[in-house]
């Protein structure tokens, strides 16, 4: 057995702390002892997930400090007898661990984070695997926007212009994308003083990261091909 304590708030009522005792085997995941929780416990626990195999992003929360995929983390492997989770920072609650993730596409929207495609494109087009322009981008497309590196980034916090690891890493793979005739704009919003020049470059986005992207080196790199880019070379 093993102690889940799970925060807990809901519009009129004071944030807090409750305790369950949960079956953990093996194997028990954090979602696995939540589910239990709301099934056998309490019902109006509330929390996000969807596919339970590390694919969607939907479970991402904060258990033990650290922000993690309730699905892929293991309660044994925490090796503590009380395993305490809360939501994501720097989003809006809606309720217990349910944040609204309204904010993060937002800080996507900011920075042209969608491809626009170029009228000289093809309608199938299609970037090879084997080619240099999609090894140069290959790590950084595997983001599926589960906001734990927004979660875990202090400058977030602090500047609310900033778009977050997320969003630079999508500009990042979209600046080197052949397909995309929004460059130009995107730069805009890029060199802006509250994008690029914001990153601290601490790296707490990076050691979040469970898919081995790291957004901190986008960023580095974004801020390489803007130095070309200024000085013209």
């Amino acid at each position: 057995m093993a102690t889940l304590r799970v925060f807990r708030w809901s519009e009129g009522s004071a944030e807090r702390f409750d305790d369950f005792e949960v079956t953990a085997g093996p194997e028990t995941t954090v979602l696995d002892a939540l589910v239990e929780t709301q099934r056998s416990r309490d019902s109006t626990l509330a929390f996000r997930y969807a596919c339970r195999v590390g694919m969607c992003g939907s479970c991402a929360m904060v258990v033990n400090g650290r922000e993690r995929w309730a699905c892929r983390t293991r309660l044994a492997a925490l090796d503590t007898g009380t395993v305490t989770v809360r939501p994501l920072y720097h989003l809006p609650l809606i309720r217990d661990l349910v944040v609204d993730m309204a904010p993060f596409h937002a800080r996507m929207a900011a920075v042209g984070g969608a491809l626009r495609p170029a009228t000289t494109a093809p309608d199938y087009a299609i970037v090879s695997r084997d080619s240099r322009e999609r090894r140069e981008i290959d790590d950084a497309i595997e983001c599926i926007g589960c906001a734990m590196c927004v979660s875990a980034c202090t400058m977030v916090a602090h500047a609310d212009g900033f778009p977050g690891p997320a969003a630079l890493n999508r500009a990042f793979t979209l600046q080197l994308d052949h397909r995309d005739a929004a460059k130009d704009e995107r730069w805009m919003a890029l060199l802006g003083e509250d994008a690029l020049a914001r990153c601290h470059g601490q790296g707490n986005c990076t050691e979040v990261y469970p898919m081995d992207i790291a957004p901190t080196t986008s960023i580095l790199r974004l801020r390489r091909m803007a130095t070309r880019r200024l000085f013209g070379r």
